[in-house]
C-alpha cells in the first residue's frame, strides 16, 4: 500500500482532471490482485503461504488454485505496489518542490501517520500488514528522489539483490547451523500437528484471545522478517518505481509498441523462470533445505519481470476505448486503495477468525478463490459509487486530515 491515493501538494484535494489515471488504474489492478495471496494468510496458517504441503488439501482443483496463484500472483502485485509507492514519492515531492516548497515535512508526517495506521492494523486486526514495512522503507526512499532514472534503477536492483544473497547464503550454510536454529526454521516451514492445533485454536478464539498471537507475529514481521527480506525488496523496488515514473513508464507516456514489448518480454521471460522454479520445488518435495532458500529465488526474481509485463498490459488497456468501463472502475478502486486494503482485512477476518464465523483452517483453496472473486466484485462496484459522492475513501480522508492537521473537504461539489 502506498501514498499514491493522494497526489496533492497543498492541503486541498486534487481535482479529478489533475490525477494520473494510469497510476490510479494500475494501483486498482494491484489492489484487487493482492487478495489472491492474502486470502491464504487470512484463511490458513502462515506456513502454507510459502509451502503448499504444510497445510490443506493439495489435490485436484485445490492444487491448481495454488499453482496458478503462485505463478500469476505471488509477489507480483506487491512488486507493483512497491514501485507505485516510490513513484508517489517522486510525484508528490516534485510538485511541491516545483513551487519552491520543502517536501520533507509533509512527506515525513504522511509516513508517520501511515506507520500509526499500519501498527493499528497489524496488532489489532491482522499480522500480515504491509503498511508498516512500506512506511519504514519510505523514510529512506525519499532521500533518493532526485537521482537520475538510470542510477535509481541500478541502485534499486542492487538493494533488491541483498535479500536474495542473504537467502542463498543461509541456504548454503544451513548444514553448519546449530540444531536449535534448524528446528526453529523448520517449525515455520513444516509445523507439527501440535503446532497446527495451537495455530487453529489461536485464530478461532475471540478477538482478545487472538491478541497475543497476532501481536507476536506482527512484531516478527516488523523486525526479523523486515530486516532479512521485505526491507530490501520493498526499498529496492521503490527506487525502481521512481525510475519508471521518471521515464514515463507508469504514466502511460511511452509508445504502444514499448508497452507491448514490455508485456510480451516480461511475461514470457518471467513466467518461464517462475514455472521452472516451481517444477524444481515440486521435484525437491518442498524440502525446507532447498525450497525455503535456493528454491524461492526463481519466483523472487521472475516475479519482477512478470510485474513488468502486467504494467505493460495495464498501460495498453488504459488506451483502449473499449476497456474504458473496466479501467475507470479499476481507477476508482485505486483511488481508495488504503480503504479497500483495510476493508479486505475486515471482511476476511470476520469470515475466518473466531470473533466472526470462525472458518479459519477449514476452507479449501478452491473456495478461498471464490471469496476473492466476491470481494473483487464488491469493491469493483462500490468504489466508483462512493467516489460519485465523496472526494476520498474514508481512510484516505482521515490520513490526509491528520497529515495536514486540517479537516479536508469530503463531499464532491
Amino acid at each position: 500500500m502506498n501514498d499514491l491515493n493522494d497526489n496533492t501538494t497543498v492541503n486541498v484535494p486534487v481535482a479529478p482532471r489533475e490525477r494520473i489515471a494510469e497510476i490510479d488504474t494500475l494501483r486498482g489492478f494491484a489492489m484487487l490482485g493482492i487478495l489472491i495471496m492474502n486470502i491464504q494468510s487470512f484463511s490458513m496458517m502462515s506456513a502454507a503461504y510459502l509451502n503448499p504441503t504444510a497445510y490443506g488439501d493439495l489435490e485436484g482443483i485445490n492444487r491448481w488454485v495454488w499453482i496458478l496463484s503462485h505463478i500469476f500472483a505471488n509477489m507480483k502485485f506487491m512488486t507493483i505496489f512497491s514501485m507505485l509507492f516510490g513513484a508517489g514519492i517522486v510525484l508528490m515531492t516534485g510538485r511541491m518542490e516545483e513551487r519552491g516548497k520543502s517536501s520533507a515535512g509533509i512527506h515525513y508526517r504522511r509516513i508517520f501517520w501511515l506507520i500509526v495506521i499500519g501498527l493499528i492494523h497489524a496488532h489489532l486486526l491482522w499480522h500480515g500488514d504491509i503498511l508498516v514495512p512500506y512506511a519504514l522503507c519510505g523514510l529512506l526512499a525519499w532521500l533518493f528522489r532526485r537521482l537520475s532514472p538510470g542510477r535509481l534503477l541500478w541502485i534499486g536492483l542492487a538493494v533488491v539483490a541483498v535479500s536474495s544473497l542473504l537467502f542463498i547464503f543461509f541456504g548454503i550454510t544451513m548444514p553448519y547451523w546449530p540444531k536449535e536454529s534448524v528446528r526453529g526454521t523448520m517449525a515455520s516451514w513444516m509445523p507439527t500437528a501440535e503446532q497446527i492445533a495451537e495455530d487453529l485454536a489461536n485464530h478461532r478464539a475471540g478477538w482478545l484471545g487472538q491478541m497475543a498471537h497476532r501481536s507476536s507475529d506482527s512484531l516478527k514481521m516488523e523486525t526479523v522478517y523486515f530486516v532479512m527480506g521485505s526491507a530490501w525488496r520493498i526499498g529496492g523496488l521503490m527506487l525502481m518505481g521512481m525510475a519508471f515514473f521518471k521515464w514515463g513508464i507508469l504514466t502511460g507516456k511511452r509508445s504502444a509498441r514499448f508497452y507491448l514489448s514490455m508485456a510480451m518480454t516480461g511475461l514470457a521471460t518471467g513466467l518461464t523462470i517462475v514455472i521452472f522454479g516451481l517444477q524444481k520445488n515440486f521435484a525437491a518435495g518442498w524440502a525446507m533445505e532447498y525450497s525455503f532458500f535456493l528454491g524461492s529465488q526463481f519466483n523472487y526474481w521472475g516475479s519482477i519481470l512478470v510485474s513488468g509485463g502486467y504494467i505493460g498490459i495495464v498501460m495498453l488497456a488504459c488506451r483502449s476505448a473499449l476497456l474504458r468501463g473496466i479501467t475507470s472502475r479499476l481507477a476508482a478502486v485505486g483511488r481508495m486503495a488504503l480503504t479497500n486494503y483495510l476493508s479486505q482485512t475486515l471482511i476476511c477476518t470476520t469470515i475466518f477468525y473466531g470473533h466472526g464465523f470462525g472458518l479459519y483452517g477449514s476452507v479449501e483453496r478452491k473456495w478461498q478463490i471464490m471469496i476473492v472473486f466476491a470481494i473483487w466484485i464488491l469493491q469493483f462496484y462500490l468504489s466508483p459509487l462512493w467516489l460519485k459522492y465523496f472526494r476520498f475513501g474514508p481512510i484516505e480522508w482521515v490520513w490526509r486530515s491528520l497529515t495536514y492537521w486540517k479537516v479536508q473537504p469530503m463531499r464532491q461539489v
